[in-house]
């Protein structure tokens, strides 16, 4: 992508290009996490590249001359790209769930008040490979859990609380970027890996004849 054509119209190749050059600095720290939304919302947006170039001009050359082209995956190319089924999630004195075949938004909110919230991704579809969950647990608790192959970022912060960093770390190649933020006030945020139901009843049963298979090797 160069400035010299600012109205060549961008590809999405372009656009996924200036993405991952914004993930790239917001780990770094180079961005604080409302800049990133706010740039790859506009990367996204833009049809030109007059408009992609601004977005990534006050980072450093390296991070943006040597971009990753966009990875693919059967599996997760199936899975994202769909009109998301809900937005939000709220628990006042109650609770919420969102679980099974549903289609997780770019953004999604969840509050808990005196209550508790469930986000499960395990079976989910994605409206876009960047997810950001936003929890605000309020004397309450909000549990995400999400398949081991996505890659996991935590920046949410507990005030006389706790925001679980356990399940940070990359992913597989083609699968979504989860970024859980917000703010746990005298409550919790838990994040955790989990196999998916299928593939759990499979390990066991590869256990299974596997010491079914020593037993008889003794």
């Amino acid at each position: 992508m160069s400035d010299d054509l600012p109205d060549l119209r961008a590809s999405d190749a372009e656009r996924e290009r200036v993405a991952d050059a914004l993930r790239d600095a917001v780990a770094e720290g180079r961005l604080t996490m409302e800049e990133f939304e706010e740039r790859l919302d506009a990367a996204y947006r833009a049809r030109t590249h007059g408009e992609l170039a601004p977005l990534v001009r006050d980072l450093p050359a390296p991070g943006r001359a040597v971009v990753p082209e966009p990875r693919t995956d059967p599996f997760w190319a199936a899975r994202i790209g769909h009109r998301p089924t809900s937005r939000t999630g709220v628990a006042a004195l109650g609770g919420f769930e969102r679980k099974g075949h549903w289609v997780v938004p770019r953004r999604f909110t969840a509050v808990a008040f005196m209550g508790g919230g469930e986000i499960d991704l395990r079976e989910a579809r994605f409206e876009d490979r960047d997810v950001v969950i936003r929890c605000v647990a309020v004397m309450g608790g909000i549990q995400v859990t999400v398949p081991p192959e996505v890659e996991v970022y935590v920046t949410g912060v507990g005030v006389a609380g706790g925001f679980d960093h356990r399940a940070v770390g990359e992913g597989q190649p083609g699968a979504p970027r989860v970024t859980v933020t917000g703010l746990a006030l005298c409550g919790g945020v838990g994040i955790q890996r989990k196999l998916r139901k299928g593939e759990r009843k499979a390990l066991k049963a590869r256990r299974r004849e596997e010491k079914a298979q020593q037993r008889k090797e003794l």
